[in-house]
């Protein structure tokens, strides 16, 4: 008869070893040393009759039956912490955390405030924004590093757990700072920034995709392009200067020191979305979410 008096203490070393890919730099995180990861690696390989890792002069590899444990185990391990942050975010959020993942130029006008106002509701609970590529918060939300993105189309997902829920769109615009000595009055379509100094997000990037496919339509060719990674830099360039920025419209209200090229033509948008693993959602950021961008975005 199957026995199922199961030694967690070989599962974990199983999990660690896979998660690192190497017994050395295991023992390093685990503070174990290795003779007592090979040790346990062995014993449960001759416990369950598999082999669960190659062996080569470049370290370890996950064989297929290895690799079908460590889904089962990543599955296991996964549930265990959104347990016990549910057991530990109690309904009344006298403590727990949140962690957020968005791009710097949209956190600035779509979480902040939203942030604050959770902070001041319930000021023990721990929130992190971290901001990143959309990729890599990608692979930090499967990871279970962040609870939630808030990012903009478009976003490719690997795993049909990933839900990416459409929120709202987002106006872009050129802009100049206000003491500027650009003539902008002559202004009125794309086709006539041609002849100005532009500053722009880089090359790649959704929303410069979205804007070179406007220049290509119309046959546009730029000759005085800074190219720069996020808007905070870019509004930072125009205030000094360097010629004319393209950023979200929503980044730049409420600064006088700044303002829209009057082009009449509609620019591209930028949709918005909220992505997350429901299964994995723990009391604080549902209550965030339900809070701040449910009843905000409803219907």
């Amino acid at each position: 008869m199957y026995s199922s008096n199961i030694n967690l203490n070989l599962y974990k070393t199983f999990y660690e070893v896979a998660k690192y890919g190497s017994i050395s730099e295991a023992a390093k995180k685990t503070y174990t040393s290795q003779p007592a990861l090979s040790k346990s690696i062995k014993k449960l390989e001759e416990d369950l009759g598999v082999r669960l890792f190659y062996r080569n002069l470049g370290g370890i590899e996950l064989t297929e039956k290895g690799k079908e444990l460590l889904f089962y185990i990543e599955e296991a391990y996964n549930n265990l912490i959104i347990a016990e942050r549910n057991l530990l975010e109690s309904e009344n959020l006298e403590k727990g955390k949140i962690n957020i993942g968005v791009p710097s130029q949209i956190g600035t006008f779509f979480v902040f405030d939203s942030v604050s106002k959770f902070h001041e509701l319930y000021p023990n609970i721990e929130i992190t924004i971290i901001s990143s590529s959309t990729e890599s918060l990608l692979k930090k939300l499967e990871a279970h590093e962040i609870d939630f993105i808030i990012d903009s189309s478009p976003i490719d997902v690997s795993s049909d757990q990933v839900i990416v829920k459409p929120l709202t769109k987002v106006n872009n615009c050129f802009v100049v700072s206000s003491d500027s000595k650009l003539d902008i009055s002559t202004i009125k379509n794309i086709k006539d920034l041609e002849k100005y100094p532009l500053i722009l997000p880089i090359p790649g990037t959704s929303n410069r995709k979205a804007l070179d496919d406007a220049f290509d339509k119309k046959e546009i060719n730029l000759s005085n392009v800074m190219n720069i990674h996020t808007s905070e830099m870019i509004i930072g360039a125009v205030k000094r200067n360097l010629g004319i920025g393209y950023v979200i419209e929503d980044l730049i209200d409420g600064d006088s020191s700044i303002v829209k090229v009057n082009i009449t033509e509609k620019l591209p948008q930028i949709e918005i979305n909220l992505v997350y693993v429901k299964k994995y959602l723990t009391t604080a950021p549902t209550k965030f979410i339900k809070m701040f961008i449910d009843e905000k975005f409803s219907e």
